[in-house]
């Protein structure tokens, strides 16, 4: 994974520590972990986050899945404090049919747990493209889970800018972006977002359908992605790209390209 992100020109890197579509857990040894470290300390990749298995859903009732989630996602803490990860993005979940209240409970409950049965790695809760199931599709949702499971510092948030775009969030100009900025500083802190996920949306805005398309490409546009990526209070966050393809990496290099380029022009008529 390190070499396949300094081929792409990256400066941060995501990955999945098993099979993101199955529960069976990846074993790793003493020496594959060490390897893992060096080739990082000695590498231009600068973080690493972890993404947890889309199957996880710590909202549910059904107790055998709410048991395989709390496994797995302890699982990725663990690996996260072994090879010294920023964190794992994960999906909350889905309440589906519950009521939202014992929905949002139920998942807080669970990361606490998860916390508790883990070191220091952070749990990171990302933001959802606004369908009434899956929990956090605002920051009052994310607010709610965070509270519900202790407020412990290792929990944060991963802001995903197409996410945000389904949800109808609107910012796509340096004054909008700083509207969406000061809300999560109310009722988050900027100190729990501690990464972002970088996309364009194949989809218009407030469709509250989550479906990427590459940079600039999509319905967020260039226009659009500028002042997320130049975001002053979001300096030195982790940008992680998720429009990348498996086994093509002028593609992917092509995409980390038009994100610095994007950035760079963001900040420059942010000055003016």
């Amino acid at each position: 994974m390190i070499a396949r992100g300094i081929e792409r020109e990256a400066d941060a890197i995501q990955i999945f520590n098993q099979s993101p579509r199955a529960w069976r857990p990846t074993s790793y040894s003493d020496e594959e972990l060490a390897e893992f470290r060096d080739a990082l300390a000695t590498s231009r990749i600068d973080a690493v986050a972890i993404h947890a298995i889309y199957l996880i859903n710590l909202a549910t009732t059904d107790r055998e899945l709410r048991r395989k989630s709390m496994r797995s996602l302890t699982h990725a803490l663990h690996i996260g404090d072994a090879i010294g990860s920023v964190g794992v993005v994960v999906h909350a979940g889905s309440r589906k049919d519950s009521p939202y209240k014992a929905a949002v409970k139920r998942a807080g409950r669970e990361i606490g747990r998860a916390l508790e049965g883990s070191d220091s790695c952070p749990l990171l809760l990302e933001n959802t493209a606004g369908t009434q199931g899956p929990l956090g599709r605002n920051f009052d949702e994310l607010a709610e889970m965070v509270e519900l499971a202790g407020a412990d510092e290792r929990i944060g948030v991963c802001i995903d800018c197409c996410h945000l775009f389904a949800s109808g969030f609107e910012f796509g100009t340096p004054e909008a972006m700083s509207v969406v900025v000061n809300e999560i500083d109310a009722k988050l802190g900027l100190d729990r977002v501690r990464c972002l996920h970088v996309n364009d949306s194949a989809v218009p805005q407030g469709s509250n359908r989550d479906e990427h398309a590459d940079l600039g490409k999509g319905e967020i546009g260039r226009a659009g992605l500028r002042p997320f990526l130049a975001e002053p209070r979001f300096e030195d966050l982790p940008a992680l790209i998720e429009t990348n393809r498996a086994d093509d990496p002028e593609h992917d290099r092509g995409e980390v390209r038009t994100a610095r380029r994007l950035r760079r022009d963001g900040l420059k008529r942010r000055s003016g």
